[in-house]
């Protein structure tokens, strides 16, 4: 996260950091106050506008998540009764030491696993079978793991030798099993609802007697590939409910943005802006089984 003006003001919280999605507080107690702003980014930069009511989809989906995944992992969340300003789309939470990995399952080759494997036949130095095509379901989850890249900085993939580099043995080890029964029990869940979870980017920070924690967000279409099952084609790009259609037309002809330059991305058109709301609000409903309540100014 990076020294940034927060998008509100809350008394009694102290403004701590900004980062491309999240801003964070820090409260009387010395908890947390995390709050989940409309903001969406992409490509390491913040694009406008922003996604109306995205920061409540993030947040209710990762309370939702956070209750399935009770009894396999602890998670950081201490309350929901926040300030009226933030009402819908803040939490308050446990302060951790966060580790510097990100942790990421796949179940399906896309993105830069795809990428990867296209280049060496293997993500994250393991070896896969020959002949995957995009969008094929893995033999079973793996656990690649990236970088926590500094502000402006890209994630990278890196080994699991890196992990154990970074947090040691023992933790990498831990990080790697939960990671994977966090993966393997939401894709179960996500598929008998039609959606196929491609991959998830998991956060986890450690208490000060040691126990790891499920933190930041978990399972939402920031963080995660979403695909409808009932037009999951193997060989293709797929449709998604997630943040790739932002990424797919920033990196259209239609965007005009050149990826590789200096130069910021242009705004979002009106309808990105709307298509993209629509897939957020679909993956909360199919996934919760509850209907989105609008905020006022939502279209």
């Amino acid at each position: 996260m990076t020294d940034a003006s927060v998008s509100y003001e809350i008394p009694g919280a102290t403004a701590l950091c900004s980062g491309k999605v999240r801003d964070l507080y820090t409260l009387p107690d010395g908890t947390m106050l995390m709050v989940a702003t409309d903001r969406i980014s992409a490509y390491d930069f913040s694009l406008e506008p922003g996604i109306a009511d995205k920061g409540k989809i993030l947040t209710a989906m990762s309370l939702w998540w956070f209750e399935q995944l009770a009894d396999l992992v602890p998670n950081h969340v201490l309350s929901t009764d926040v300030p009226d300003a933030v009402a819908g789309r803040a939490l308050v939470c446990e302060r951790l030491d966060m580790f510097a990995v990100e942790c990421v399952a796949r179940g399906y080759l896309a993105g830069s696993g795809l990428q990867d494997y296209g280049r060496t036949g293997a993500v994250c130095g393991q070896q896969l079978p020959a002949g995957l095509v995009d969008g094929d379901r893995l033999p079973q989850s793996i656990f690649t793991p990236a970088t926590k890249a500094e502000a402006g900085a890209h994630d990278e993939n890196v080994s699991y030798g890196a992990v154990v580099e970074t947090v040691g043995a023992d933790v990498a080890a831990e990080l790697r099993r939960l990671t994977l029964a966090v993966y393997d029990r939401a894709e179960e869940v996500a598929r008998e609802r039609g959606i196929i979870l491609a991959d998830t980017k998991l956060e986890f920070g450690r208490r000060p007697d040691g126990t790891i924690v499920l933190a930041d967000e978990v399972l939402t279409p920031d963080s995660s590939r979403f695909w409808p099952a009932e037009t999951w084609q193997p060989g293709r790009p797929q449709p998604s409910y997630d943040k790739q259609f932002v990424r797919d037309w920033l990196t259209s002809p239609a965007s005009g943005w050149d990826r590789h330059s200096e130069d910021p991305p242009p705004a979002l058109p009106a309808e990105i802006v709307t298509r993209t709301r629509e897939r957020y609000v679909r993956a909360y409903e199919l996934l919760t089984g509850e209907t989105l309540v609008a905020s006022p100014r939502a279209p």
